[in-house]
């Protein structure tokens, strides 16, 4: 080893030593914090939101803004699961996307609690089996995911926050050669987001939809000349090999998720609120549920409208604003939306996601 070598090897193992007690000094002060809280909530979106944020801006590199962002998740994960231990819903089996957005949140000190279905994911938050449930909303080239949107209409439960993940799709086969395959499983989704790659180069081969990508690959993991669409995480589960990577059509494919849970969430500084609403049964009354949010300088991010499923062709409208519910203009738009629309909910205001 040269000297040159061993002086870095030996000023990194300084700084590791001071790192590592750094963070069990961190670790013993967000003990006390849990002390202070006693039964209060163990997560707190908006202050975790904020660590995030203004690490990314003090951060001078050569660490790049999502490395931090990383690892004080992390940290913060690990520090969190000493006040109490985080149960974590999420459509499963183990190997889908939805865990890994988990894990992206959360942090590994997770406990995560895989649910059959999203309304699963919903029961066992409402039946306290887990703290917060994550649950795909909608993805950059499908589009929005309709059960998640009827279950936030009808349920109780509220958004704490978001997650972005972005989705690499790849083929996964027991096989060595995609000329082999006969059959793909995966869910209509992925499917969806993978139809140029599919047809150019498994044109003939049965397309079969599965509940979950997971589940698709458990089920090629079982037969011959079988395959599935699904995310790399998945092969290493079910010890399946990866034939192609990235097929999905557009490289930017991402699902965003939302964090739900019985908690409301506290301002952050840099917030979104989602409602949805229904206008009164009358010309224009859809373009005035919009003069409120105008003139009051609210920007608003998405509309999306469902059928309400209240009457033949009804419908309600998703809605997605930037700000807090308790920011003086969301607050005075809010109102004067309520006094004309014919129903409003507010999902929840939570952080935008980092």
């Amino acid at each position: 080893m040269s000297d040159e070598l061993k002086k870095y090897r030996e000023q990194i193992d300084r700084i590791d030593d001071e790192l590592l007690k750094l963070f069990n000094q961190r670790a013993g002060i967000a003990q006390q914090i849990g002390h202070v809280k006693g039964n209060g909530a163990v997560l707190r979106p908006e202050r975790e939101a904020q660590v995030l944020q203004r690490m990314k801006e003090a951060n001078q590199g050569p660490l790049s803004g999502q490395g931090v962002s990383a690892l004080y998740t992390e940290v913060m994960s690990q520090c969190r699961a000493l006040e109490a231990p985080l149960r974590v819903a999420y459509l499963g089996p183990h190997g889908t996307f939805s865990e890994a957005a988990v894990f992206q949140r959360f942090g590994q000190a997770t406990e995560g609690v895989p649910a059959d279905t999203i309304d699963g994911v919903f029961s066992a938050v409402e039946n306290e089996s887990a703290n917060y449930g994550l649950v795909p909303v909608e993805n950059s080239t499908e589009g929005a995911i309709g059960r998640t949107l009827d279950l936030l209409l009808s349920s109780n439960l509220k958004i704490c926050g978001e997650v972005l993940l972005q989705v690499h799709q790849c083929v996964l086969s027991n096989e060595n050669d995609l000329t082999m395959i006969r059959k793909v499983y995966s869910h209509p989704q992925s499917f969806g987001q993978c139809q140029e790659w599919l047809n150019a180069h498994l044109p003939h081969a049965e397309r079969i939809t599965a509940s979950s990508n997971a589940d698709a690959a458990r089920m090629a993991a079982e037969e011959s000349f079988a395959a599935a669409v699904a995310g790399a995480q998945a092969a290493e589960h079910f010890k399946l090999k990866v034939l192609a990577q990235n097929i999905e059509d557009d490289a930017r494919n991402t699902t965003r998720f939302l964090v739900i849970g019985k908690q409301e969430v506290a301002a952050s500084g840099k917030d979104k609120t989602s409602l949805v609403m229904s206008a009164a049964n009358r010309p224009g009354a859809v373009h005035d549920l919009l003069v409120p949010l105008a003139r009051n300088a609210v920007s608003m991010t998405k509309l999306e409208s469902r059928p309400s499923r209240t009457g033949l062709w009804e419908y309600v409208f998703y809605v997605d604003i930037e700000g807090h519910q308790s920011d003086a203009k969301v607050a005075a738009a809010l109102a004067q939306l309520k006094q004309i629309a014919a129903f409003v909910k507010v999902l929840g205001s939570y952080p935008v996601a980092v």
